[in-house]
């Protein structure tokens, strides 16, 4: 049994993960793409003292198969950029974990990184982010500068066949993580000095060119951006296969993972801890948090979350499916489950509300109580980062002492 603090996050995503639920009943569909319809879900977070929330992203319209684009317009179809989003509800909030997805194929890493940042510090501390590749070849029509592999039918019958074909974008994807830590250290955490009497703002000898040289970018540096509060803001990654395990054990704080059952729960923590033996990370020096995603309709009345759901399933026309669990039930029976399967070794779970925002105050308003009885989840947010309410070092910073 894992006996460290339960973590819990929600995954929001337009008006919930489920495609018909736009039409569901109390969806607010004419806000989506307005701050306040944003600032309503996370501060329903907060209130439920959730440790982070996370912001889905793309660089093209969403899409009812995930590796080409369509037509229909029966779906929602349009995001606001996840990182802008992010740093706007930075100022509405004081204690959630903010963890916005950003593409890192087709962006330059300098700007993620200043970006990323920029984030921490208007957040004072609560900022992490997602690396996500672009797996849909018609994305890097928008940009006009490379190809990337396009994905068949087939690919999608394997989460090991998808993972081979873009292996080697994982493998950028790592040296992207990779050139965002080096720029935050670029900085040591006393060079500016801001001295008026002198007129010496900055000691030049403690701001590091990083002198990155890799397959596909380099990056000189430093960063304009000062050295984040935590000084690495949070990194989090969805793996299914090995290949995207290998890439959270090199680059990521926390590895978002999709079990469908408790004992699958347990092979795919082996799996990942069998990547980080691979790739030489020792666990106990640079912990790696384990949280398993599920898709979740909350509702009170047994059975009434399965006909909710039907009932989203026929207006989307087909029964609707996920690369994680899709729960039904009471928040009891969803209590039971995560108690159960964190046995295995989980560190704490991420839930993607099915339709918004009934799922989401399912979670903050019936599930934390429930958890909180069973002495399971706090009853307050105690201070520090979100590193630290996740239990990860403050890395020391790699140029310190260098100058």
């Amino acid at each position: 049994m894992n006996d460290s603090p339960l973590h819990l996050a929600v995954a929001l995503d337009g008006a919930g993960w489920h495609p018909a639920a736009w039409r569901s009943e109390g969806a607010r569909p004419g806000a989506l793409f307005t701050p306040g319809y944003w600032a309503d879900l996370v501060a329903e977070a907060e209130r439920g003292l959730l440790d982070l929330v996370t912001f889905e992203d793309a660089l093209g319209l969403q899409s009812a198969a995930p590796h080409r684009p369509d037509d229909r317009t029966d779906q929602v179809r349009g995001s606001l950029d996840a990182v802008l989003l992010a740093s706007h509800l930075a100022l509405l909030t004081t204690r959630i974990g903010l963890v916005p997805t950003v593409n890192v194929t087709h962006t330059e890493p300098f700007h993620v990184a200043v970006g990323i940042a920029t984030l921490d510090h208007v957040s004072e501390g609560r900022a992490g982010w997602r690396p996500q590749i672009a797996s849909r070849a018609a994305d890097a029509a928008h940009f006009g500068r490379r190809t990337t592999p396009q994905l068949t039918d087939d690919d999608l019958r394997d989460p090991e066949l998808i993972a081979a074909r873009l292996r080697p974008l994982f493998a950028e994807a790592a040296d992207v993580v990779e050139v965002a830590r080096r720029l935050w250290d670029s900085w040591e955490d006393d060079a500016e000095i801001r001295d008026t009497a002198t007129g010496r703002f900055l000691d030049r000898d403690k701001l590091h060119h990083i002198d990155f040289e890799g397959a596909w970018f380099s990056v000189r540096g430093p960063s304009i951006t000062p050295r984040p509060p935590q000084g690495q803001p949070v990194v989090a990654s969805l793996a299914h296969a090995s290949t995207p395990y290998e890439f959270a054990a090199r680059a990521s704080d926390v590895v978002f993972v999709t079990p469908f059952d408790r004992a699958g729960a347990a092979a795919v923590l082996a799996q990942v801890a069998e990547a980080a033996d691979r790739v030489g990370r020792d666990l106990r020096d640079r912990p790696l948090r384990r949280f398993a995603d599920l898709v979740v309709f909350l509702d009170d009345e047994p059975g009434a979350a399965a006909r909710r759901k039907e009932r989203l399933d026929a207006l989307a026309g087909a029964e609707y499916t996920s690369d994680a669990l899709v729960f039904t039930g009471t928040p009891g029976e969803l209590a039971d489950l995560l108690l159960d399967w964190r046995t295995a070794g989980l560190d704490g779970f991420r839930l993607r509300p099915g339709a918004l925002p009934h799922d989401l105050t399912a979670v903050t308003r019936r599930l934390v109580p429930e958890l909180r009885r069973r002495g399971a989840y706090r009853s307050a947010y105690g201070t520090g980062t979100l590193r630290e309410r996740l239990g990860l070092p403050t890395p020391r910073n790699r140029y310190a002492g260098q100058g």
